[in-house]
């Protein structure tokens, strides 16, 4: 069995209302990737378990890494773009809304280096 206890916890996004809503589609079986500034921290490990929390705190999932890639944001694929989820699924709209992102992170940068990560939802609190 599983310690949950000593798992790493985290939420999406920037904001609680970002986090909610990117949860959301997390829970729907819409967003099966994500992606992080290389910058800001390491790769995530291939079967590595996380609690994903909701904009307040407090533990809505359980997801498991499946896959991890480095990837430079220029280089982002419409069909990661379409697995994180958001908008209308399109590069153009992943590549705005995460530009905005970065941006407001201080790390944006066109060939900024980025951990693409694929998840699968293990369970739901």
């Amino acid at each position: 069995m599983v310690d949950h206890a000593n798992l790493p916890r985290w939420s999406f996004g920037d904001s609680p209302e970002l986090a909610d809503a990117l949860l959301a589609l997390v829970l729907d079986g819409r967003k099966t990737a994500t992606c992080c500034a290389a910058a800001q921290m390491g790769p995530t490990d291939i079967g590595e378990r996380s609690i994903i929390l909701d904009g307040a705190g407090n533990p809505a999932a359980l997801i498991e890494t499946i896959g991890c890639d480095a990837v430079r944001f220029c280089d982002v694929k419409a069909e990661f773009a379409a697995a994180e989820g958001e908008g209308d699924l399109s590069l153009g709209y992943w590549r705005d809304a995460h530009q905005r992102y970065f941006t407001r992170q201080a790390v944006f940068a066109p060939d900024m280096m980025l951990w693409c990560e694929r998840f699968r939802v293990v369970a739901r609190f």
